[in-house]
């Protein structure tokens, strides 16, 4: 059962009828990888721990620049040069005392994954190479554990639900086959307006609680936001038989 201070902390998400006092005890016993602590990973994890998730674990293996700053929202200047992993669970951790917060501060490779996969119950892919979206892609498929995709740019973000428990539900490399020409653009080489990342954050965060609470999350549905005419458009995508990674399933 929630305690008394918990009832009252989260009082507005409980009086929620799709979420209530279930939902939150849900969102209490939950664990979630967020895997890069970046634009994307500084306001997804936020919106995570202030919802009540049990226990978050954050994978960064990067250091603090000042170039970050006006985008991840965790991080200060005197932060510059800290690991981004370490310096987001401290900040984490004293905000929201009620969440366990561990930091990962390596780059997250196929042995780590394989560690933490099994005990968390969603995968937030907040990370902005391409190499690392098709791991994560992955080892997700084959532990059989939710992936919620973020990606951003310019103007222009993206958001993708990838449920392996469902027989059905298409995977990153049905979208992106890897036999094809990646889409190489990130932040670095066309730049990137904070608040796209923030929208697209937000939307991984709310998915993530739609499914820890068990309400229903779109899948084989690609959202695209662009920002300069405020406009979701929604793509629906197929499971590729072909799809080297899910297609046998």
């Amino acid at each position: 059962m929630l305690t008394t201070q918990e009832q009252l902390k989260y009082s507005r998400q409980i009086m929620m009828k799709k979420i209530g006092e279930s939902g939150q005890l849900a969102l209490r016993n939950a664990k979630v990888l967020i895997l890069g602590v970046g634009g994307l990973g500084n306001p997804a994890s936020l919106y995570l721990a202030a919802a009540g998730v049990g226990t978050l674990y954050i994978a960064d293996g990067d250091t603090i620049e000042p170039s970050n700053l006006p985008r991840q929202i965790l991080f200060s200047e005197n932060n510059v040069e800290e690991n981004k992993a370490e310096c987001a669970a401290e900040k984490l951790s004293e905000q929201y005392p009620d969440t366990i917060i561990e930091a990962i501060d390596d780059m997250l490779d196929e042995e780590l994954c394989d560690y933490y996969l099994p005990m968390v119950d969603v995968v937030l892919d907040c990370s902005d190479n391409i190499q690392t979206r098709y791991m994560i892609n992955q080892a997700c498929i084959q532990h059989k554990t939710p992936l919620i995709v973020g990606a951003a740019t310019g103007f222009d973000g993206q958001q993708l639900t990838i449920d392996p428990r469902d027989e059905h539900s298409a995977c990153y490399q049905c979208l992106f086959p890897a036999s094809e020409k990646a889409p190489a653009n990130n932040c670095q080489t066309i730049g990137i307006i904070g608040p796209i990342l923030a929208m697209i954050a937000g939307m991984q965060a709310l998915q993530t609680i739609k499914l820890l609470t068990n309400n229903k999350v779109q899948v084989n549905q690609l959202n695209m936001l662009d920002g300069l005419s405020n406009q979701w458009q929604q793509f629906s995508m197929k499971k590729q038989a072909n799809c080297p990674v899910c297609g046998s399933r």
